[in-house]
């Protein structure tokens, strides 16, 4: 069950519900902390992603170089 699934009523109940509970002054901060952690987040992920991609690179270029000998 992901994001997806919720849909967009689902989006409204759960804005109003965190706009009862948190009031309209501490929702802006909220968002900003939230979204400050979900781009770090995806520039954890992207920099990890990197990292493997270049190791499987280098272990390509070994593999190839061993063949060539």
């Amino acid at each position: 069950m992901g994001l997806g699934s919720i849909g967009f009523p689902g989006l409204i109940l759960i804005l109003v519900i965190a706009l009862v509970v948190f009031g309209p002054k501490k929702l802006p901060e909220i968002g900003k902390a939230a979204g400050h952690t979900l781009k770090e987040f995806k520039n954890s992920a992207q920099d990890s992603t990197s990292d493997i991609k270049d190791e499987v690179n280098e272990v390509k270029k070994i593999v190839n170089d061993n063949k060539n000998k």
